[in-house]
């Protein structure tokens, strides 16, 4: 019999474009993990109306980010590419573990005080509860792997919590899901700012999204902060230098990182060379996505077949799961 392998799961909210921090901190693992692994990729529209957006652009949203996940190298033929609202056992599981969870420790989470200080209006229940419904969507594939980032880990902590929970209050369905990149630390893109990380929804002009286009790569990162240069062999680089040099280490040729490492230990530098450099080797890495992408998109029927392929593997993966929950709850009668 094939031994099972082991389980990824993945979510992204379709709120905004992906950018080249999530192309190169995320995608591009998830891309390797669809080899290795047993892989639910989720896009999070549920998860998006919690901060009440206008979901008459969530349709376009939704497709955008699953024709960005397919350019990048995505195969929905080896991972289960989905909407997390036509997986409904999600919503299920997500009763049940309200049930142990506690308000207390939901109101103590770091992204329900952020969010409930950012929009003190609109503070709602699936707000409050958001960790519960993450926690479902990963412990309903029985996953044990979750590629998270820091500012993920409590929430991936409170997974655990409630799988923990659900299997000391009743019997054992839920491994501990735990996080998972290969064993690197995430790759964290700079801002061309040289403050903050790129961002799908802040400082924009400050971040390289795969949909830009040519001349809008070329001047966003020739305003890129730089100073005068070094005046002394070998110094240190400033942060917004280093910055330069890592967008520089991801896209282009290791002769070109090379010369312009010379040039900067050597005190000769010209950071307008530098960058002119640097935005002709960004269209080249960017260019070929962008077409991909507008080329699924044009394609409707196409993207439904996909959604609707993985909903049926979600589905498949969840029913089975929630077969055993039912079942230790004592809800099989």
């Amino acid at each position: 019999m094939e031994k099972r392998k082991p389980i990824v799961m993945s979510g992204i909210r379709p709120t905004g474009f992906l950018h080249l921090g999530n192309y190169f901190g995320a995608v591009r693992n998830y891309v390797k993990m669809q080899d290795e692994f047993e892989c639910y990729f989720m896009i999070a529209d549920i998860h998006s109306l919690t901060t009440h957006p206008d979901t008459r652009a969530l349709k376009s949203h939704v497709q955008r980010v699953l024709a960005e996940y397919i350019a990048c190298g995505l195969d929905p033929e080896k991972a289960a590419i989905y909407c997390q609202s036509h997986v409904y056992e999600t919503g299920e599981l997500y009763l049940y573990l309200n049930m142990l969870a506690y308000k207390g420790e939901l109101e103590k989470t770091t992204t329900f005080k952020d969010k409930a200080r950012s929009q003190p209006d609109n503070i709602n229940a699936g707000l409050l509860t958001y960790p519960v419904l993450q926690a479902a969507d990963i412990i309903l594939h029985r996953a044990s792997l979750v590629p998270v980032g820091k500012d993920q880990e409590q929430h991936l902590e409170m997974a655990r919590t409630f799988a923990n929970r659900f299997n000391h209050r009743y019997v054992e369905v839920f491994p501990e899901p735990q996080a998972f990149n290969y064993g690197d630390a995430l790759i964290k893109i700079p801002g061309l700012d040289g403050a903050g990380k790129m961002s799908k929804s802040e400082n924009q002009n400050a971040t390289l999204y795969l949909a830009d286009e040519d001349d809008v790569i070329r001047k966003k990162v020739m305003k890129a902060k730089t100073d005068s240069g070094p005046i002394t062999p070998h110094s240190p680089k400033p942060d917004y230098i280093e910055n330069i040099f890592l967008l520089m280490n991801l896209v282009s040729d290791e002769a070109v990182v090379r010369k312009f490492e010379d040039d900067f230990n050597n005190c000769s530098i010209r950071y307008g060379d530098m960058k002119k450099q640097l935005a002709e080797d960004m269209v080249n890495f960017i260019a070929p996505i962008r077409g991909r992408v507008n080329d699924i998109l044009h394609d409707e029927k196409y993207l439904k077949q996909i959604m609707e392929m993985g909903a049926e593997k979600a589905r498949k993966s969840a029913g089975v799961t929630m077969k055993l929950v039912r079942d230790a709850i004592g809800l099989s009668y």
